[in-house]
């Protein structure tokens, strides 16, 4: 009977001890909870470094492709020069092109080839010589100007979205403390939790970033390499179209 009493008078005292325990600090806090207590400012920075992600992925993806079917036509290159005259190399490479970098520039010389005004022998060479160069001129132009879409937003996201990352913690900080000073006392869990939710600012702008300059350096070093190709390909062209010799032959 005496167990029986003290069980019983125990278990109510222990019920209410439970009952009263706060809940842990750690279960309110997390990003539905930061969320919940942002203000329209914060939330208006977290849109901004979505959108940036966006877009900076869309171009990321969008060139990675352009960079993957890049490799087939630097390999229709040599169908190109197999080929018995321009016309049958030019459809050769127009159908392993789908970037258009290299037959475009074929199709420009050859073009430019029939356009060869003079009367005389040497006034066509010398005419014929201009004008192809100047079409393989303009072609580099549109093609370098192609290649290099999209990486000023890449440039522009990787150099900015950490500061605008920032820019949320400072503000979500300053919030944090004028609650503290509000309250009138200083407890951890009124520091740690703010602070440790504004923080998530910082991290959401780096991971923003990262990627961003990543493919950024990786899509430049690309560009420079097919451009340097195109130049080769270029002067290759101009001495088949004025001369009508193939590369090493």
């Amino acid at each position: 009977m005496l167990m029986d009493t003290l069980t019983n008078a125990l278990i109510p005292s222990a019920q209410a001890q439970t009952a009263s325990t706060p809940a842990p600090a750690s279960a309110s806090l997390g990003l539905a909870h930061f969320w919940e207590q942002g203000d329209a400012l914060t939330h208006g920075v977290a849109y901004l470094l979505l959108i940036m992600s966006l877009v900076s992925w869309y171009f990321i993806i969008s060139k990675a492709w352009s960079a993957w079917q890049l490799r087939k036509s630097r390999a229709a290159l040599a169908q190109f020069w197999a080929a018995p005259d321009l016309p049958q190399g030019l459809k050769a490479l127009q159908a392993q092109d789908s970037e258009g970098v290299f037959s475009a520039m074929a199709e420009r010389a050859m073009y430019a080839a029939k356009q060869t005004p003079g009367q005389t022998l040497a006034g066509q060479l010398g005419a014929q010589d201009e004008i192809v160069t100047r079409a393989l001129r303009q072609q580099m132009t549109q093609t370098s100007a192609g290649l290099e879409r999209g990486l000023t937003v890449l440039a522009s996201v990787g150099s900015t979205s950490p500061f605008v990352g920032l820019f949320g913690t400072v503000w979500g900080i300053y919030h944090a403390l004028l609650n503290i000073a509000g309250a009138g006392q200083v407890l951890m869990d009124r520091i740690a939790g703010p602070v440790g939710e504004a923080l998530i600012m910082t991290a959401a702008g780096l991971a923003v970033a990262i990627p961003a300059v990543l493919a950024y350096n990786t899509f430049t070093r690309i560009n420079r390499v097919t451009l340097a190709e195109l130049d080769g390909f270029a002067h290759d062209l101009l001495a088949l179209v004025t001369t009508g010799r193939k590369p090493g032959a």
